[in-house]
């Protein structure tokens, strides 16, 4: 029996493994990855560039505006990617010799408005630069009105200083709240997702072949030589192998991808590294790694094992794929109210509600990690979830293989789920 599982096991991950299908996907992957995180450099080869600077020649007809403007745009100008110079030629001559990324502004006197502007450039100008220039100039014209006001001069320059704000967070809990939202607006969502796709991907996978099996008439044949039993350990077996291997060859495509960009010494990256763990640093999520990851992975695990499970069984009762569609709606849907409860878990702080859903079978694999990792819940909840979950999988199995063994030779076509009910009053 057990070489029969195995020659199951192995011929049902080839199948996967070794189709055009998959090595098709998996190119059109990693060159999709790689680009994605080297697309500056990318834009750069043919001739953009995200990280050339803006130079802005200044002409300054009113010959006091200047060091005003300067000194507003250095404030504005945070990310310092525009140059600023001051020029005494020509505005005729400026034109001739003015380059892409050259921006001319003329400063003029006027008599009502204290301060007008002209802003010339070869081509369009960027939304974010042009908000910057704008802000500069609006603070450069109240500063021009004052001082031919006579306003006084030390109320001038206090006005004319950027803002000084204490942050004072009394709560311990909220103070990296701040730092929280960064990891849970960008760093969650993109380990998650994923994870999420690799769930409808399996859950297709397994009911996928088990629908063809049954369509071809072949699992009459595979069934006369092993049990059912044997029949969907092997293809959950399988269908688990691939999916855990479809993600190491992911993350290996992003630590290349990742490589590549470092070689090249990219100057700017699609994802702020540093900002990033700098966030997981302050808010302590990496002092927590060491629970967080291992038992995240176990879920991880075990989930996948529950999903292919269901898939198996419920596919077990169709008689074509179109059946098998129907039925696996419910499993997407659920998978897709975990995936976007676990991006929305800090909205429900303190409250019992997600704490309960983290509990549960499917949803506790998205939300009682991010819980955590939140403060919400503590490792022992995280155990709790984990033991519902191995148990649900046992329960699972042990019912599930009664309609399995009675809906694997059914070929009736009536309703899917009428059919299921009472595959499972049979066994009863």
């Amino acid at each position: 029996m057990n070489k029969k599982f195995l020659y199951l096991t192995k011929l049902s991950l080839n199948k996967k493994i070794k189709s055009k299908w998959f090595y098709v996907t998996n190119i059109i992957l990693a060159i999709a990855i790689i680009a994605l995180v080297n697309i500056s450099s990318i834009i750069e080869f043919f001739g953009g560039d995200f990280d050339k600077n803006t130079n802005i020649i200044v002409v300054d007809n009113t010959n006091e505006s200047f060091e005003l403007f300067l000194n507003n745009m250095n404030i504005y100008n945070e990310d310092e990617k525009l140059s600023i110079t001051k020029s005494s030629e020509s505005l005729d001559s400026i034109k001739e010799n003015i380059e892409d990324n050259d921006l001319i502004i003329i400063l003029n006197h006027d008599d009502v408005e204290y301060l007008k502007a002209e802003i010339i450039s070869e081509n369009t100008i960027d939304s974010l630069t042009y908000q910057i220039i704008l802000q500069a100039l609006n603070s450069t014209k109240t500063t021009v009105g004052m001082i031919q006001t006579n306003i006084d001069a030390n109320i001038l320059a206090n006005l004319s200083k950027k803002i000084t704000v204490d942050r004072v967070i009394l709560s311990e809990k909220n103070s990296a709240d701040e730092n929280m939202n960064l990891v849970m607006s960008s760093v969650f969502p993109t380990l998650i997702l994923p994870f999420f796709m690799l769930i409808v991907f399996l859950v297709q996978m397994v009911g996928g072949e088990i629908c063809e099996e049954k369509t071809t008439r072949s699992m009459e044949i595979i069934i006369s030589n092993v049990s059912p039993k044997t029949h969907l350990i092997s293809k959950i077996l399988a269908s688990n192998v691939f999916v855990l291997i479809q993600s190491i060859l992911l993350i290996l495509y992003v630590l290349i991808a990742f490589g590549i960009s470092k070689y090249m010494g990219a100057s700017s990256e699609l994802v702020d590294l540093s900002s990033i763990i700098d966030a997981l640093k302050t808010s302590g999520i990496m002092d927590k790694l060491y629970i967080i990851i291992p038992i995240t992975l176990l879920m991880i695990i075990i989930s996948f094992v529950a999903y292919s499970l269901v898939a198996g069984i419920l596919a077990s009762m169709t008689v074509n794929i179109e059946d098998f569609n129907q039925l696996q709606t419910p499993i997407m849907l659920i998978s897709m109210a975990g995936y976007y409860l676990s991006i929305m878990a800090a909205m429900f702080d303190g409250s019992i509600f997600i704490r309960i859903i983290s509990y549960l079978p499917f949803l506790s694999v998205f939300i009682s990690p991010t819980l955590f990792v939140l403060g919400q819940i503590t490792i022992f909840d995280m155990i709790i979830s984990v033991t519902v979950l191995i148990l649900f999988v046992y329960i699972l199995l042990k019912l599930g293989l009664k309609v399995y063994k009675v809906g694997i030779l059914n070929y009736s076509s009536g309703n899917v789920w009428k059919k299921f009910a009472n595959a499972f009053k049979k066994n009863e």
